[in-house]
């Protein structure tokens, strides 16, 4: 929960039009609030304008366009460099901070006009590590699956259904636990779901999605939901206290699932669940990158492409079709 009383004026100005021109999710505000409220206490201090040294303790909510007038680019890079000495913040956090500025920078002096000169610019995102994305191999998401579908579980029609949707639409977490029952179209196989940035778009189910869903929708509690502000009463699926399920406990149930199935519930989660998803359709359905980007939701193909990767079994048969392989 946001606490705009904590926040100086120009801040909440901006997370305003974050939220009604933008159109942000909320999970967005809270990220863009910790960012520029983490990088106006670190100016505070960096100006010695308090002698305050640990960042909890500065208050912001007294701070003035002046202040802001006199950032510049130096000082977004010591800021920078500051999370890294004293919070060991990785490549991609200081790269979502960077953002973050960027915009708030961007939103002061040419949709605000609060400011003349925009310090953040020329600011470049920091370089990141391309990592390959860690994800089940097609046996293993089989014996997920079945793990899911535990007879000893009460609520198996329930889990094995959350999963099947990880692993066969590449679904995100918050989409799941989103998802109403008057969102899917059971007659054309699809669901529409809202994604990152509060963007609508539709999933296509395959014949397992729609046969897992119904199967659970049998069994799904139809008397005793909770009328909420969550919308319990439209959710497909519920917890055991008959509300919309959170993304806390699918988690635990992905978590759980991986144990039974014999698997490394530290190296794997429910987002690799969504890696797991694209790299299959990938790897085996010989999908364009374009439909796949269309599939995930993703707003850039640059985001796409970490799926794109080969396995060590591909790269071995690509080495051997060369024709000189059996050359002596």
């Amino acid at each position: 929960m946001i606490k705009r009383e904590d926040n100086p004026e120009f801040l909440n100005s901006f997370l305003d039009y974050s939220i009604t021109i933008l159109n942000k999710s909320p999970n967005s505000i809270k990220e863009y609030n910790y960012d520029l409220a983490m990088f106006l206490k670190f100016i505070k201090m960096h100006f010695n304008m308090t002698d305050e040294t640990d960042l909890k303790n500065i208050k912001i909510n007294d701070m003035n366009l002046d202040t802001i007038k006199k950032i510049k680019l130096d000082d977004i890079h010591a800021f920078l460099s500051y999370m890294t000495r004293e919070f060991h913040s990785k490549a991609t956090t200081r790269a979502r901070k960077a953002s973050s500025i960027r915009i708030f920078f961007n939103f002061l002096t040419a949709k605000a006009k609060l400011i003349d000169i925009n310090p953040a610019q020329d600011l470049e995102t920091p370089k990141l590590d391309k990592r390959l994305p860690k994800y089940l191999s097609l046996e293993d998401s089989k014996k997920l699956l079945n793990a899911a579908s535990n007879s000893d579980n009460k609520n198996a029609r329930r889990d094995y259904a959350i999963t099947t949707l990880f692993l066969n639409c590449g679904i995100r977490l918050s989409e799941l636990v989103g998802i109403n029952i008057n969102d899917i179209d059971f007659n054309e196989y699809k669901l529409n779901v809202i994604g990152k940035g509060n963007k609508e778009r539709t999933i296509y189910l395959n014949t397992a999605c729609i046969n897992a869903i119904n199967e659970y929708l049998e069994v799904r509690p139809k008397e005793g939901i909770k009328h909420d502000n969550k919308h319990s009463e439209k959710a497909l699926f519920l917890s055991e206290r008959r509300v919309r399920i959170s993304n806390r406990t699918v988690e635990a149930i992905v978590s759980k699932q991986l144990r039974i199935a014999g698997l490394d519930s530290k190296k794997y989660s429910v987002h690799k669940l969504r890696h797991t998803a694209a790299t299959l359709m990938y790897q085996y359905g010989e999908v364009d990158i374009r439909a796949l980007q269309e599939l995930l939701g993703h707003e850039s193909i640059s985001t796409t492409e970490i799926y794109t990767h080969v396995s060590n079994e591909q790269v071995r048969n690509a080495v051997e079709s060369n024709p000189l392989a059996n050359l002596k």
